[in-house]
């Protein structure tokens, strides 16, 4: 095979908690990581160069490209000395806080161990993976994780979430470097985990308002309103929890039952809304 296709896809955090900065500079969190039916495309072929392309101009062509940087990590992983085309069709909004690139990054990964036949498991892309994103990993794997660490130590829970799940992307690019340096740190001693909060009221709607929060969303409402104004409109249409994703700004909102007309009326212009 020398050609592939693969979808991307998007992922929502149920809960959010930044615990402590780390003597490395990064932040310990806690998180549930969702994997929702939003997704990007991705074409890869063997190439006589690495190349990439992309019908979305605010991805970046340069090093800080994630797919890139995957192909680089994985040739010099395995001692691949080949080329590769990569064509990114993009439907996940930039800085939404919904993990678009580290999917993307991932999916390359994935590609290319099929397109070159190394055999590498999912641990081991895992690992390679962590070296691009910290929350990567969870791409390789998918489903819904109980994530720890930076984001990089997943532990898979099999939980089925029972609602239907809207996405709204108020057009606000939020840059995670800028939210985690102005963030106001929260006390989570003694709480329970966000794991155990979950599995035990994934069905008791009120019980996730009540205990399940983004330490984000405080910081993010307080510069970009209209983040808030969209989980206030979320609640207005019956959504029975709402969260913002990640640092923003896309936010969700889980519903028993939706009316689809008034999602429309409700989220136009600039405004993009997903139902997953």
């Amino acid at each position: 095979m020398d050609r592939i296709k693969l979808f991307s896809p998007a992922k929502i955090n149920i809960g959010l908690r930044v615990l402590r900065k780390r003597v490395d500079g990064y932040h310990d969190i806690e998180t549930i990581f969702h994997e929702v039916k939003l997704f990007d495309e991705i074409e890869m072929e063997i190439y006589d160069e690495i190349e990439f392309e992309s019908d979305s101009d605010e991805i970046p062509r340069g090093f800080e490209n994630l797919c890139l940087k995957a192909v680089r990590i994985f040739f010099e992983s395995f001692g691949i000395h080949s080329g590769v085309r990569i064509y990114l069709k993009k439907r996940i909004p930039v800085g939404a806080g919904l993990g678009g690139g580290s999917s993307n990054s991932a999916t390359v990964l994935k590609g290319l161990n099929i397109l070159f036949n190394v055999g590498a498991d999912d641990d081991h892309l895992c690992e390679i993976g962590s070296l691009i994103g910290s929350d990567v990993p969870f791409f390789i794997k998918g489903g819904t994780a109980y994530a720890t660490g930076r984001g990089e130590i997943i532990e898979p829970i099999d939980v089925k979430v029972p609602y239907k799940i809207v996405i709204v992307y108020p057009g606000v690019k939020i840059s995670t470097a800028w939210a985690y340096e102005n963030l106001k740190l929260k006390g989570h001693e003694g709480e329970e985990s966000l794991k155990k909060i979950f599995v035990e009221n994934v069905k008791n709607p009120a019980a996730l308002r009540e205990l399940i929060g983004n330490d984000f969303e405080e910081l993010v409402f307080s510069h970009y309103p209209v983040v808030e104004d969209v989980k206030r409109k979320l609640y207005k249409l019956g959504s029975v929890f709402s969260l913002m994703s990640g640092s923003g700004s896309a936010v969700f909102g889980f519903f028993e039952e939706i009316d689809e007309d008034k999602l429309k009326s409700t989220f136009s212009g600039d405004l993009m809304w997903y139902l997953v």
